[in-house]
């Protein structure tokens, strides 16, 4: 086992925008490897949303991560015999992480014809409120909500 927690390596911000969030979001999209690709389907998602909307793509992206981003969420929990959905604050980090992955995972499972597509549809959606990204959202605080009795349990 480790004796100290692993250091965070830091991230080198994107060519274009300059943010280590989008690079962040761009290893997520990333398959086998293959960053230039991700990076590629991001800008051009990016451009398909600026087309769409008439606005800044990457504001879009920003506000539609922000919207997407949980504030609680439900960690099971078992206690004498019984197991308990404890709702719990999300910490900063893993607040981006969810957002992030879950934007990524409901664009692949949209219809379309490309990634970039596909995600461009999901960042849209998103930034009104709307979308399965958003609905996951939705569903998680809801279920946090439902389950504030077992509050008190908490780790």
């Amino acid at each position: 086992m480790r004796k100290a927690q692993a250091k965070k390596l830091p991230l080198a911000p994107d060519p274009k925008f300059q943010d280590k969030l989008v690079t962040r979001f761009v290893n997520n999209l990333m398959w086998e490897g293959k960053k230039s690709g991700a990076y590629s389907i991001f800008y051009d998602a990016l451009e398909r949303v600026s087309k769409t909307t008439g606005e800044d793509g990457y504001e879009i992206w920003k506000k539609a991560l922000a919207n997407v981003t949980p504030g609680v969420e439900v960690k099971s929990r078992r206690i004498g015999g019984a197991t308990f959905q404890i709702p719990s604050e999300v910490r900063a980090d893993r607040k981006v992480s969810l957002s992030i992955k879950w934007l990524i995972k409901y664009s692949r499972d949209r219809n379309g014809r490309s990634m970039s597509e596909k995600l461009a549809n999901e960042i849209i959606a998103a930034s009104k409120g709307e979308g399965a990204a958003y609905k996951k959202k939705e569903d998680t605080h809801r279920m946090a909500d439902a389950n504030k009795a077992f509050a008190h349990f908490r780790i």
